[in-house]
């Protein structure tokens, strides 16, 4: 294969990449807290040697799968009336830990665990301030979670959730669809953080774009395709051609 083909086939894989990002966002619309995920491509310029001709032609580019990044903005806060639903207004995540360490995430649908623990749809505990598991009693039976994060029943102050944020989030790396792992970064504790009891942040993916999205993605990976098989078709007519004279 010579540098056309290289060159398409690096744009058909990043083509492939940018496809996957965009359906893995389609199927976290409805993930609480989920927040999209994009990938960042550039062109990779590399020169050939005894390559004669006009200015740039020594020079090909390929296509670069270079990183990806998050869009931050927050999703819409919607009611659900379950009082261990808590959706943070502003910034910052919830700490849960996991068995690789701490993990931080924006889905605030938890519930009470089997050992009095409150945890997360994965099941790993929450944190409160001290980085302690937060655990509620069996007479603990009217759960109140105020702004600030501090819990309370009618038997009295149950904890505070530890809420923290980062100098740059896009350096959080994602484990799953609800945790982000600090990948190094310390975390800031955020003293008066703004939750909102009864209610869930949504995802931040708008699914009607991210299917026009998609559709774009896929006529642009056509598009290549079609050019790889025409260059396949020139390169076997110019095979043909040669043995032709030869013989």
């Amino acid at each position: 294969m010579d540098s056309p083909g290289y060159i398409v086939l690096s744009r058909l894989t990043a083509q492939q990449r940018a496809s996957q990002f965009t359906a893995h966002n389609l199927a976290n619309a409805d993930t609480p807290g989920y927040r999209a995920a994009r990938p960042i491509f550039a062109e990779h310029v590399e020169r050939q040697g005894r390559v004669h001709g006009p200015n740039g032609a020594a020079q090909v580019g390929y296509t670069w799968d270079r990183a990806s990044w998050r869009e931050t903005q927050p999703g819409a806060i919607s009611a659900t009336g379950n009082p261990l639903d808590i959706a943070i207004s502003g910034q910052g995540f919830f700490v849960v830990e996991t068995p690789r360490g701490e993990r931080y995430t924006r889905a605030g649908r938890f519930a009470i665990g089997a050992d009095g623990q409150i945890v997360d749809v994965t099941g790993a505990p929450v944190l409160n301030t001290d980085s302690r598991p937060i655990a509620v009693s069996p007479g603990d039976t009217r759960i109140e979670v105020q702004g600030d994060g501090t819990i309370r029943s009618e038997n009295g102050v149950i904890g505070r959730l530890r809420i923290v944020r980062f100098a740059n989030e896009q350096q959080l790396r994602a484990e799953g669809d609800r945790h982000l792992d600090a990948a190094g970064q310390a975390p800031e504790e955020i003293a008066r953080p703004q939750l909102v009891q009864g209610a869930l942040e949504g995802s931040n993916v708008q699914s009607v774009l991210e299917m026009t999205r998609m559709m774009a993605e896929l006529r642009e990976f056509q598009f290549a395709t079609q050019f790889l098989e025409r260059e396949g078709e020139r390169q076997q007519s110019a095979v043909d051609r040669l043995l032709r004279r030869r013989s």
